[in-house]
């Protein structure tokens, strides 16, 4: 199945709709039955029919499709934001008394699960540094159910050895689960190396347009059905029609976008790491990386996301860079039409910046849909900040 045939056409129906284009938003919260048995069969079968939009809906089913073809999986779950996503991957596999193997420092919101929500329920993680399969087998223990990745994650890009991690844990029967926002399933689908759900923050590369939170999760049919009947409809964390429906605007132009992402970055990064200001670059696509062979065996490509280390000696320097930029915006995330930064120096109060510590030099790039010229030029005027004058 070809990308364009999954982007343009598979799961839409347009004889049903008028011959329309574009999918409507069938914004209706409720379907209706012509008698009892079909309301019962119904009941009985939310996952597969239209009864409530809590659950399943048109609109949302049509985005389902294609994820899970994108991701080469059986089926998909889309969610009202990636946590609720990494929420509902994780919550049903465990139970108290069991523990997870996780990557050192994940997504803020997937170590709150394992830090402070799930130890409520005695449930244990140890994190670590998930580089080498050797890591994870000596972090698992005999209670352990299910191995966290983040590949690669979104500040220095380390990657997982994907199909190695795999492997050890079907020999263990345990459940793998991977965050793939960095990547998206056109540059890397964790499926085929054999990880078993793959998640993803569809508000970024996905939805593309900065204007939709949302999240997606695929795998197994079983899986995915598993999850839908617990905490999926549980907890309320579906996606609404009208998100659906601006993520499917979104997958139409992915490849474009990702491209052109990809072929900027491909521009400015080399720039960068000539420049005086740059004391190190961090990038899966740069032949120097020290993962650059396992990037290349697992990913495609390498986006648009890149982490610089500042030649800087305080935090006044780090902030004046970064307030002088004008087409790089100050904001979280990434994947929109827009460049963007974000420094490491923002999390913490300004008394705990330690300039010998190059993780507080940090700051993160995406590289959007502007003119690499401008972004190139932008980055100059603005690194004046970094020369000190003493």
């Amino acid at each position: 199945m070809d990308i364009s045939y999954i982007l343009n056409q598979l799961g839409e129906d347009h004889h049903e709709y008028f011959n329309a284009v574009a999918p409507p938003i069938v914004q209706s919260s409720n379907f209706q039955f012509d008698t009892v048995d079909q309301l019962r069969q119904a009941f009985a079968a939310e996952y597969d029919v239209f009864l409530y939009s809590r659950g399943n809906n048109p609109t949302v089913d049509i985005l389902r499709q294609k994820l899970a073809a994108l991701d080469g999986a059986e089926d998909a779950l889309v969610f009202n934001s990636g946590a609720s996503a990494i929420f509902c991957a994780v919550l049903p596999f465990v139970k108290q008394g069991d523990h997870i193997v996780s990557v050192r420092s994940p997504y803020t919101w997937a170590q709150r699960l394992f830090d402070v929500i799930l130890p409520r329920f005695g449930v244990s993680t140890t994190y670590i540094d998930g580089t080498e399969p050797d890591h994870w087998q000596q972090a698992t223990q005999p209670n352990t159910v299910l191995y966290y990745l983040e590949s690669p994650n979104s500040w220095t890009y380390q990657l997982q050895p994907l199909e190695a991690v795999a492997s050890l844990a079907r020999s263990r029967g345990i459940i793998t689960v991977i965050d793939n926002s960095y990547c998206t399933p056109l540059w890397q689908q964790p499926h085929r190396f054999g990880i078993d759900l793959s998640l993803q923050s569809a508000t970024k590369y996905l939805g593309g347009h900065s204007d939709c939170v949302a999240g997606v999760l695929t795998g197994s049919k079983a899986h995915m059905s598993q999850i839908f009947y617990s905490e999926y409809m549980t907890t309320g964390a579906g996606a609404t029609p009208f998100h659906a429906w601006l993520l499917l605007r979104g997958l139409r132009t992915l490849p474009l976008r990702l491209q052109r992402v990809a072929d900027s970055t491909a521009r400015l990064w080399p720039w960068l790491k000539q420049q005086p200001w740059v004391e190190q670059l961090l990038f899966p696509g740069d032949p120097d990386f020290p993962q650059a062979g396992l990037a290349r065996q697992q990913m495609s490509n390498a986006g648009g996301l890149l982490t610089l280390v500042l030649r800087a000696q305080r935090v006044e320097q780090i902030e004046a860079f970064c307030n002088a930029l004008q087409r790089f915006r100050m904001a979280v995330s990434w994947g929109g039409h827009e460049s963007l930064l974000i420094p490491k120096c923002a999390g913490m109060p300004r008394q705990q910046f330690d300039a010998a510590n190059p993780a507080h030099r940090q700051v993160r790039l995406y590289v959007g849909l502007e003119e690499p010229t401008v972004l190139q030029a932008d980055l100059e005027q603005a690194s004046q900040h970094l020369i000190d004058p003493t």
